[in-house]
């Protein structure tokens, strides 16, 4: 017969439909063979993108998208009848298709909420270790709550691209939620918590928002924890903050005279330049070196574009200094 976990997931899946949860295509139980089916996920987990990916770090705006659509999934089943806590919320369970539309998965831990005047759900500890609520850990009592505890270190996770424990790192940040909750309310040391690898590349305000959301999450007291509801109506907002520090369209001239360079000069369109900078200044100052590729335009004194290589380092008002090389053929 087929174990309790994929039990739980025929009859979850099998009840419930929302574009935010993965759809359970069938299954076989027949003599020996037991298999489940479900719909392909083509860009697999948030865990292999976030912590084991080799085509680059996840650009802000998609991990915002992957939190709130794990939101709606989570809000969605709190609000079912009776509700449903996941109860192993977490990276590896989260997946993705080609456009990083989130869909949750494995419900093997799944179980029906509290009823009527009951506050919670007695029931032994199972879930996945840096994820579980403590309240839940210490007592075995299971709410809605404790589900949102865990969303809030997955948040955490996406801001800081750290995983929620590793024993890898240094002793006081082995634990991720234990080192970074007391950075999340304040915006002067929040870049100590932000993902080096999306180099300044994210909403000043979003991010302060997102943490702010991680921080009220991930509170020891499980009545002080937003519901899933709230914190989807506090995150969606996010996905339009465009506060972001300039990359993008500005021209970089170089002006020769008699095959020598005599003067040059960026030029960035005023509408991608914003006064609001906060701890993204001081992650900049962090980590100077941050790579930034730029449009060229190489011009001669007679208006002709001649052919030479530019190496240099550029600073100034744009923010942290990049270097620059650049070939170019005599047009």
């Amino acid at each position: 017969m087929f174990v309790p976990t994929k039990k739980a997931e025929v009859f979850f899946l099998g009840q419930l439909r929302h574009k935010n949860l993965v759809k359970l295509i069938g299954y076989c139980y027949e003599d020996e063979h037991r298999m489940l089916v479900y719909e392909f996920m083509s860009g697999e987990s948030l865990e292999k993108h976030l912590f084991k990916s080799t085509n680059g770090s996840l650009p802000w705006m998609t991990r915002m998208k992957i939190a709130v659509g794990a939101a709606k999934g989570l809000a969605f089943l709190h609000d079912a009848d009776p509700p449903v806590i996941y109860r192993d919320f977490k990276a590896s369970n989260i997946l993705l298709d080609s456009d990083y539309n989130t869909k949750l998965s494995d419900f093997g831990l799944a179980k029906d909420g509290p009823q009527g005047d009951a506050t919670h759900v007695t029931t032994r500890v199972m879930g996945t270790h840096g994820y579980a609520a403590p309240e839940y850990i210490m007592t075995g009592h299971l709410t809605a709550k404790s589900d949102v505890y865990s969303f809030g270190v997955v948040l955490l996770e996406l801001l800081s691209g750290l995983r929620s424990v590793d024993r890898a790192r240094r002793l006081r940040e082995q634990n991720l939620v234990e080192w970074a909750r007391p950075y999340l309310k304040r915006s002067d040391r929040l870049y100590k918590v932000m993902d080096p690898a999306l180099e300044c590349q994210y909403s000043c305000k979003g991010a302060e928002v997102a943490a702010l959301v991680a921080y009220k999450c991930l509170s020891q007291n499980p009545k002080s924890r937003p519901t899933m509801r709230e914190v989807v109506k506090a995150l969606e907002p996010v996905l339009g903050m465009e506060d972001f520090f300039p990359v993008g369209p500005f021209v970089f001239t170089v002006i020769v005279e008699e095959d020598k360079v005599v003067d040059m000069k960026v030029e960035v369109e005023e509408k991608h330049q914003h006064p609001r900078q906060n701890h993204q200044d001081r992650h900049r100052q962090k980590y100077p070196d941050s790579a930034i590729h730029a449009g060229i335009v190489l011009r001669r004194g007679d208006g002709l574009i001649t052919g030479f290589t530019v190496f240099g380092k550029v600073s100034g008002d744009l923010g942290p200094p990049f270097f620059l090389i650049v070939t170019m053929g005599v047009g």
